[in-house]
Protein backbone atom coordinates (compact mmCIF):
# COMPACT_ATOMS: atom_id res chain seq x y z
CA UNK A 1 0.00 0.00 0.00
CA UNK A 2 1.35 3.67 -1.51
CA UNK A 3 1.24 5.88 1.66
CA UNK A 4 0.67 9.40 1.73
CA UNK A 5 2.41 11.92 4.06
CA UNK A 6 -0.68 12.32 5.81
CA UNK A 7 -0.69 8.33 6.18
CA UNK A 8 2.58 8.70 7.24
CA UNK A 9 2.67 10.82 9.94
CA UNK A 10 -0.73 9.65 11.46
CA UNK A 11 1.18 6.27 11.74
CA UNK A 12 4.12 7.59 13.37
CA UNK A 13 2.38 9.04 15.77
CA UNK A 14 0.56 5.94 17.12
CA UNK A 15 4.16 3.85 16.87
CA UNK A 16 5.76 4.49 19.96
CA UNK A 17 4.20 3.88 23.30
CA UNK A 18 5.27 7.73 24.32
CA UNK A 19 5.89 11.07 22.39
CA UNK A 20 9.34 11.54 24.15
CA UNK A 21 11.87 8.62 24.96
CA UNK A 22 14.87 9.78 25.63
CA UNK A 23 18.21 7.88 24.61
CA UNK A 24 20.04 7.09 21.00
CA UNK A 25 20.17 3.40 21.21
CA UNK A 26 17.39 2.41 19.16
CA UNK A 27 17.81 4.78 17.01
CA UNK A 28 21.17 3.98 16.64
CA UNK A 29 20.28 0.47 15.55
CA UNK A 30 18.74 1.56 13.23
CA UNK A 31 20.87 4.18 11.40
CA UNK A 32 23.36 1.19 11.34
CA UNK A 33 20.76 -0.91 9.10
CA UNK A 34 20.23 2.53 7.37
CA UNK A 35 24.27 2.46 6.17
CA UNK A 36 24.46 5.91 6.19
CA UNK A 37 27.58 7.68 5.14
CA UNK A 38 28.64 11.35 6.24
CA UNK A 39 25.59 13.31 5.47
CA UNK A 40 27.63 16.14 4.10
CA UNK A 41 31.04 17.47 4.28
CA UNK A 42 30.07 19.86 6.80
CA UNK A 43 27.23 19.16 9.91
CA UNK A 44 26.97 21.44 12.15
CA UNK A 45 24.33 20.63 15.51
CA UNK A 46 22.63 23.72 17.26
CA UNK A 47 21.20 23.35 20.59
CA UNK A 48 20.23 25.75 23.51
CA UNK A 49 17.33 26.64 25.49
CA UNK A 50 16.13 29.36 23.15
CA UNK A 51 17.35 30.88 19.95
CA UNK A 52 17.96 27.49 18.23
CA UNK A 53 15.90 28.02 15.31
CA UNK A 54 16.88 31.39 14.23
CA UNK A 55 20.73 30.60 14.82
CA UNK A 56 20.09 27.79 12.23
CA UNK A 57 18.34 30.07 9.84
CA UNK A 58 21.46 32.60 10.09
CA UNK A 59 23.65 30.05 9.58
CA UNK A 60 21.77 28.50 6.70
CA UNK A 61 22.02 31.57 4.84
CA UNK A 62 25.58 32.37 5.82
CA UNK A 63 26.69 29.11 4.44
CA UNK A 64 24.22 29.70 1.24
CA UNK A 65 25.95 33.16 0.86
CA UNK A 66 29.13 31.36 0.44
CA UNK A 67 27.76 29.27 -2.46
CA UNK A 68 26.93 26.10 -0.41
CA UNK A 69 23.99 24.01 -0.99
CA UNK A 70 22.75 24.24 2.37
CA UNK A 71 20.28 21.34 4.24
CA UNK A 72 18.59 22.12 7.75
CA UNK A 73 16.96 19.94 9.93
CA UNK A 74 14.52 21.61 12.32
CA UNK A 75 11.52 21.16 14.29
CA UNK A 76 8.98 21.83 15.48
CA UNK A 77 6.76 22.97 11.73
CA UNK A 78 4.18 25.71 11.67
CA UNK A 79 1.79 24.59 8.60
CA UNK A 80 3.38 21.13 7.20
CA UNK A 81 5.37 18.46 7.75
CA UNK A 82 7.84 19.60 5.27
CA UNK A 83 9.34 22.92 7.14
CA UNK A 84 11.21 20.13 9.35
CA UNK A 85 13.52 19.20 6.25
CA UNK A 86 14.98 22.30 3.99
CA UNK A 87 17.20 20.58 1.09
CA UNK A 88 19.50 22.84 -1.20
CA UNK A 89 16.47 23.94 -3.55
CA UNK A 90 13.91 24.16 -0.29
CA UNK A 91 11.77 22.07 1.46
CA UNK A 92 11.15 18.04 1.35
CA UNK A 93 8.59 17.10 -1.40
CA UNK A 94 5.58 15.20 0.25
CA UNK A 95 7.23 12.18 -2.10
CA UNK A 96 10.63 12.29 -0.27
CA UNK A 97 9.40 12.45 2.87
CA UNK A 98 7.09 9.62 2.14
CA UNK A 99 10.39 7.61 0.45
CA UNK A 100 12.35 8.35 3.07
CA UNK A 101 9.95 7.29 5.54
CA UNK A 102 10.03 4.30 3.75
CA UNK A 103 13.02 3.42 3.96
CA UNK A 104 13.27 3.96 7.53
CA UNK A 105 10.73 2.03 8.19
CA UNK A 106 11.96 -1.18 5.96
CA UNK A 107 15.25 -0.72 7.89
CA UNK A 108 14.05 -0.59 11.78
CA UNK A 109 12.28 -4.32 11.89
CA UNK A 110 10.78 -4.71 14.97
CA UNK A 111 12.87 -1.77 16.69
CA UNK A 112 10.15 0.25 17.99
CA UNK A 113 11.17 4.83 17.29
CA UNK A 114 9.26 7.53 18.18
CA UNK A 115 8.00 10.14 15.83
CA UNK A 116 10.96 12.11 16.69
CA UNK A 117 13.02 9.54 15.63
CA UNK A 118 11.80 8.14 12.42
CA UNK A 119 11.46 12.04 11.26
CA UNK A 120 15.44 12.75 12.19
CA UNK A 121 16.37 9.23 10.70
CA UNK A 122 14.21 9.85 7.32
CA UNK A 123 15.81 13.67 7.33
CA UNK A 124 19.18 11.88 7.26
CA UNK A 125 18.46 9.33 4.75
CA UNK A 126 17.49 12.40 2.51
CA UNK A 127 20.24 14.20 3.38
CA UNK A 128 22.87 11.75 2.36
CA UNK A 129 21.25 11.76 -1.02
CA UNK A 130 20.76 15.18 -1.72
CA UNK A 131 24.86 15.97 -2.39
CA UNK A 132 24.69 19.08 0.00
CA UNK A 133 28.19 21.23 1.04
CA UNK A 134 26.60 21.14 4.83
CA UNK A 135 23.66 20.22 6.88
CA UNK A 136 22.66 22.31 9.80
CA UNK A 137 20.73 19.98 12.45
CA UNK A 138 18.61 21.88 15.00
CA UNK A 139 18.56 19.89 18.60
CA UNK A 140 14.91 18.78 19.88
CA UNK A 141 15.11 18.22 22.76
CA UNK A 142 18.39 18.30 25.43
CA UNK A 143 21.08 17.33 23.02
CA UNK A 144 23.12 14.26 24.71
CA UNK A 145 20.16 12.22 24.05
CA UNK A 146 18.13 14.25 21.48
CA UNK A 147 18.22 11.86 18.13
CA UNK A 148 20.04 13.99 16.58
CA UNK A 149 23.43 13.59 18.28
CA UNK A 150 23.63 9.96 16.74
CA UNK A 151 25.51 12.36 14.05
CA UNK A 152 29.29 13.53 15.37
CA UNK A 153 28.93 16.94 14.03
CA UNK A 154 31.83 19.46 12.79
CA UNK A 155 31.12 22.06 14.94
CA UNK A 156 28.81 21.67 18.35
CA UNK A 157 26.46 25.13 18.81
CA UNK A 158 25.12 26.40 22.10
CA UNK A 159 22.86 29.55 22.01
CA UNK A 160 21.65 30.01 25.39
CA UNK A 161 21.28 28.17 28.49
CA UNK A 162 18.43 28.25 30.90
CA UNK A 163 15.81 26.11 32.91
CA UNK A 164 12.77 24.27 30.70
CA UNK A 165 12.27 20.73 30.22
CA UNK A 166 13.04 19.96 33.78
CA UNK A 167 11.19 16.76 33.78
CA UNK A 168 14.21 15.69 31.15
CA UNK A 169 16.66 17.65 31.72
CA UNK A 170 16.84 18.79 35.52
CA UNK A 171 16.17 21.86 37.42
CA UNK A 172 19.44 23.79 37.39
CA UNK A 173 21.57 25.14 34.77
CA UNK A 174 23.94 23.11 35.61
CA UNK A 175 22.07 20.16 34.67
CA UNK A 176 20.92 21.61 31.45
CA UNK A 177 23.98 22.94 30.39
CA UNK A 178 25.38 18.93 30.96
CA UNK A 179 22.90 17.75 28.83
CA UNK A 180 23.36 20.50 26.15
CA UNK A 181 27.08 19.98 26.44
CA UNK A 182 26.52 16.32 25.26
CA UNK A 183 26.66 17.28 21.52
CA UNK A 184 30.42 18.37 21.85
CA UNK A 185 33.21 16.16 20.15
CA UNK A 186 36.20 15.42 21.41
CA UNK A 187 38.99 17.42 19.14
CA UNK A 188 36.43 19.42 17.39
CA UNK A 189 35.18 22.98 17.98
CA UNK A 190 32.26 24.13 19.98
CA UNK A 191 30.52 27.81 21.02
CA UNK A 192 28.68 29.16 23.33
CA UNK A 193 26.44 32.25 23.39
CA UNK A 194 25.10 32.26 26.73
CA UNK A 195 26.90 35.07 28.33
CA UNK A 196 27.48 33.29 31.68
CA UNK A 197 27.64 29.72 30.88
CA UNK A 198 27.78 27.52 33.53
CA UNK A 199 30.72 25.52 34.68
CA UNK A 200 29.21 22.56 33.94
CA UNK A 201 29.54 23.35 30.13
CA UNK A 202 32.96 24.28 30.80
CA UNK A 203 34.01 21.47 32.65
CA UNK A 204 32.45 19.00 30.11
CA UNK A 205 34.53 20.93 27.18
CA UNK A 206 37.50 20.63 29.23
CA UNK A 207 37.37 16.96 30.02
CA UNK A 208 37.07 15.57 26.23
CA UNK A 209 39.19 18.36 24.84
CA UNK A 210 37.03 19.79 23.41
CA UNK A 211 38.03 23.97 22.03
CA UNK A 212 34.97 25.92 23.30
CA UNK A 213 34.70 29.73 21.45
CA UNK A 214 32.76 31.59 24.38
CA UNK A 215 30.77 34.90 23.64
CA UNK A 216 32.55 37.95 25.36
CA UNK A 217 35.73 36.28 25.09
CA UNK A 218 36.37 35.35 21.78
CA UNK A 219 33.59 36.42 19.88
CA UNK A 220 31.28 39.69 21.06
CA UNK A 221 28.49 41.85 19.48
CA UNK A 222 28.29 46.45 20.04
CA UNK A 223 24.84 46.94 19.71
CA UNK A 224 23.89 50.76 19.03
CA UNK A 225 20.90 52.58 18.89
CA UNK A 226 20.86 52.24 14.79
CA UNK A 227 23.58 49.44 13.52
CA UNK A 228 25.71 46.85 15.69
CA UNK A 229 29.06 45.81 15.06
CA UNK A 230 30.45 42.14 15.37
CA UNK A 231 34.08 40.81 16.12
CA UNK A 232 35.32 37.09 16.05
CA UNK A 233 38.33 35.19 15.17
CA UNK A 234 39.09 32.40 12.85
CA UNK A 235 40.02 28.81 13.46
CA UNK A 236 43.76 29.93 13.22
CA UNK A 237 43.07 32.71 15.63
CA UNK A 238 43.08 35.48 13.30
CA UNK A 239 40.66 38.63 14.56
CA UNK A 240 37.60 38.97 12.52
CA UNK A 241 35.22 42.30 12.93
CA UNK A 242 31.84 43.57 10.63
CA UNK A 243 31.14 47.26 11.63
CA UNK A 244 27.85 49.06 10.71
CA UNK A 245 24.96 46.25 10.42
CA UNK A 246 21.97 46.89 9.86
CA UNK A 247 19.72 46.24 12.60
CA UNK A 248 17.76 42.65 12.83
CA UNK A 249 14.23 41.79 13.34
CA UNK A 250 15.53 38.47 14.83
CA UNK A 251 17.87 38.58 17.67
CA UNK A 252 21.35 39.74 17.19
CA UNK A 253 22.67 37.65 19.63
CA UNK A 254 22.16 34.50 17.55
CA UNK A 255 23.37 36.51 14.45
CA UNK A 256 26.24 37.05 16.49
CA UNK A 257 26.73 33.56 17.20
CA UNK A 258 26.17 31.97 13.78
CA UNK A 259 28.84 34.18 12.30
CA UNK A 260 31.38 33.37 14.83
CA UNK A 261 30.50 29.36 13.58
CA UNK A 262 30.48 30.50 9.92
CA UNK A 263 33.87 31.67 11.03
CA UNK A 264 35.45 28.34 11.92
CA UNK A 265 34.97 26.49 9.03
CA UNK A 266 37.26 28.39 6.51
CA UNK A 267 35.17 29.52 4.17
CA UNK A 268 35.16 32.44 2.25
CA UNK A 269 35.03 36.11 3.96
CA UNK A 270 32.93 38.26 1.87
CA UNK A 271 31.77 41.03 4.68
CA UNK A 272 28.86 42.90 2.12
CA UNK A 273 27.38 38.99 1.39
CA UNK A 274 27.69 38.33 5.01
CA UNK A 275 25.89 41.04 5.96
CA UNK A 276 23.03 40.70 3.30
CA UNK A 277 22.41 37.43 4.27
CA UNK A 278 21.85 37.84 7.78
CA UNK A 279 19.51 40.97 6.71
CA UNK A 280 17.54 38.58 4.10
CA UNK A 281 17.24 35.75 7.11
CA UNK A 282 13.49 35.18 7.58
CA UNK A 283 12.28 32.49 9.75
CA UNK A 284 8.09 31.83 10.46
CA UNK A 285 6.85 32.86 14.33
CA UNK A 286 9.84 34.69 15.40
CA UNK A 287 9.50 38.33 16.33
CA UNK A 288 7.07 37.95 11.92
CA UNK A 289 5.49 41.17 11.44
CA UNK A 290 2.18 40.40 9.49
CA UNK A 291 -0.65 42.56 8.38
CA UNK A 292 -4.63 42.20 7.91
CA UNK A 293 -7.68 43.51 5.90
CA UNK A 294 -10.61 43.57 8.49
CA UNK A 295 -13.73 45.15 8.09
CA UNK A 296 -12.33 48.39 6.12
CA UNK A 297 -9.00 48.70 8.61
CA UNK A 298 -5.45 47.68 8.08
CA UNK A 299 -4.48 45.89 11.24
CA UNK A 300 -0.79 44.68 12.26
CA UNK A 301 -0.22 41.53 13.88
CA UNK A 302 3.18 40.46 15.81
CA UNK A 303 3.56 36.74 15.39
CA UNK A 304 6.11 35.16 18.58
CA UNK A 305 6.48 31.70 19.13
CA UNK A 306 8.33 32.83 23.03
CA UNK A 307 6.91 30.13 25.05
CA UNK A 308 9.76 30.29 28.46
CA UNK A 309 10.96 33.29 30.85
CA UNK A 310 13.84 33.66 29.02
CA UNK A 311 12.31 34.30 25.55
CA UNK A 312 9.41 36.57 27.22
CA UNK A 313 12.50 38.83 28.80
CA UNK A 314 13.70 39.28 25.00
CA UNK A 315 10.08 39.42 23.53
CA UNK A 316 9.68 42.31 26.44
CA UNK A 317 12.71 44.30 25.76
CA UNK A 318 11.68 44.18 21.79
CA UNK A 319 8.48 45.36 22.59
CA UNK A 320 9.70 48.13 24.85
CA UNK A 321 11.64 49.17 22.09
CA UNK A 322 8.91 49.53 19.65
CA UNK A 323 6.34 50.87 20.56
CA UNK A 324 3.03 50.93 18.84
CA UNK A 325 1.07 54.45 18.22
CA UNK A 326 -2.04 52.72 19.80
CA UNK A 327 -2.40 49.69 22.26
CA UNK A 328 -0.70 46.18 22.16
CA UNK A 329 -3.67 43.83 22.20
CA UNK A 330 -2.29 40.37 23.16
CA UNK A 331 -3.76 37.05 21.94
CA UNK A 332 -2.19 34.22 24.29
CA UNK A 333 -1.97 30.35 24.86
CA UNK A 334 0.58 28.15 27.18
CA UNK A 335 1.30 24.85 27.13
CA UNK A 336 1.24 23.14 30.88
CA UNK A 337 4.63 22.44 31.78
CA UNK A 338 5.78 26.07 30.99
CA UNK A 339 6.34 28.97 33.59
CA UNK A 340 3.06 30.87 33.71
CA UNK A 341 4.47 33.19 35.94
CA UNK A 342 7.47 33.97 34.53
CA UNK A 343 6.24 34.26 31.22
CA UNK A 344 3.48 36.94 31.90
CA UNK A 345 6.03 39.09 34.64
CA UNK A 346 8.24 40.56 32.04
CA UNK A 347 5.32 41.29 29.52
CA UNK A 348 1.93 42.21 31.70
CA UNK A 349 2.85 46.06 31.69
CA UNK A 350 3.57 46.57 28.17
CA UNK A 351 -0.20 44.77 27.04
CA UNK A 352 -3.45 46.54 27.23
CA UNK A 353 -5.56 44.11 26.76
CA UNK A 354 -4.99 40.39 26.52
CA UNK A 355 -7.46 37.62 25.01
CA UNK A 356 -6.49 34.19 26.13
CA UNK A 357 -7.42 30.20 24.94
CA UNK A 358 -6.37 26.74 25.16
CA UNK A 359 -3.34 25.72 22.64
CA UNK A 360 -4.92 22.53 20.24
CA UNK A 361 -3.45 19.83 22.50
CA UNK A 362 -4.08 18.03 25.74
CA UNK A 363 -0.78 19.39 26.65
CA UNK A 364 -2.69 23.11 27.45
CA UNK A 365 -3.20 25.46 29.85
CA UNK A 366 -6.67 26.10 30.39
CA UNK A 367 -8.36 29.65 29.62
CA UNK A 368 -9.12 29.54 33.25
CA UNK A 369 -5.66 29.35 34.18
CA UNK A 370 -4.40 32.16 32.09
CA UNK A 371 -7.54 34.36 32.99
CA UNK A 372 -7.05 33.77 36.69
CA UNK A 373 -3.22 34.47 36.51
CA UNK A 374 -3.57 37.77 34.33
CA UNK A 375 -6.58 39.16 36.79
CA UNK A 376 -4.59 38.20 39.63
CA UNK A 377 -1.73 41.00 37.93
CA UNK A 378 -4.32 43.76 37.57
CA UNK A 379 -4.51 43.04 33.67
CA UNK A 380 -7.82 43.31 31.30
CA UNK A 381 -8.48 39.82 30.10
CA UNK A 382 -11.16 37.81 28.36
CA UNK A 383 -10.84 34.25 27.79
CA UNK A 384 -11.97 32.30 24.96
CA UNK A 385 -12.37 28.33 23.43
CA UNK A 386 -10.03 28.60 20.83
CA UNK A 387 -6.90 31.03 19.61
CA UNK A 388 -9.14 31.85 16.19
CA UNK A 389 -11.73 33.10 18.38
CA UNK A 390 -9.64 35.08 21.03
CA UNK A 391 -8.01 36.39 17.31
CA UNK A 392 -10.84 37.53 16.20
CA UNK A 393 -11.78 39.18 19.27
CA UNK A 394 -8.93 41.38 19.29
CA UNK A 395 -9.36 42.43 15.65
CA UNK A 396 -12.91 43.65 16.12
CA UNK A 397 -11.66 45.71 18.77
CA UNK A 398 -8.11 46.94 17.49
CA UNK A 399 -7.69 50.08 15.23
CA UNK A 400 -4.73 50.69 13.10
CA UNK A 401 -2.69 52.11 15.60
CA UNK A 402 -3.05 49.29 17.33
CA UNK A 403 -0.72 45.89 17.21
CA UNK A 404 -2.29 42.71 17.96
CA UNK A 405 0.60 40.12 19.49
CA UNK A 406 0.63 36.57 18.83
CA UNK A 407 2.38 34.39 21.36
CA UNK A 408 3.23 31.62 23.83
CA UNK A 409 3.80 28.94 21.72
CA UNK A 410 4.43 27.35 18.51
CA UNK A 411 0.81 26.32 18.54
CA UNK A 412 -0.39 29.99 19.44
CA UNK A 413 1.47 31.19 16.22
CA UNK A 414 0.20 28.01 13.94
CA UNK A 415 -2.85 28.39 14.90
CA UNK A 416 -3.00 32.30 13.78
CA UNK A 417 -0.75 31.50 10.87
CA UNK A 418 -3.62 28.98 9.61
CA UNK A 419 -6.36 31.71 10.41
CA UNK A 420 -4.66 33.94 7.97
CA UNK A 421 -4.19 31.94 5.06
CA UNK A 422 -7.72 30.74 6.05
CA UNK A 423 -8.50 34.43 5.25
CA UNK A 424 -6.62 34.28 2.18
Amino acid sequence: MTRSLADWLSYLEQLHPVSIDMGLERARQVLQRLNLGRLAPRVITVTGTNGKGSTCAFLASLLRSAGLRVGVYSSPHMLRYNERVLLADGEASDEQLCEAFAAVEAARGDISLTYFEMGTLAAFWLFERAALDAVVLEVGLGGRLDAVNLVDADLAVVTSIGIDHVEWLGDSRDSVAVEKAGIFRAGRPALCGDPQPPASLLARAAQIGCTLYLRGTDFDLDEQAQAWSWRGRDADGRPLALHDLALLDLPQDNAALALQAYALLGLPWRAAALAQALQDTRIAGRLERRSIDWQGRRLSLLLDVGHNPHAAVYLAGRLARRAPRGRRLAVFGLLADKDLHGVLAPLHGLIADWAVAPLPTPRSRTADELQTALAALGARVTAWPSLAQALETQCAQAGEDDEILVFGSFYSVAEALAWLQSRS
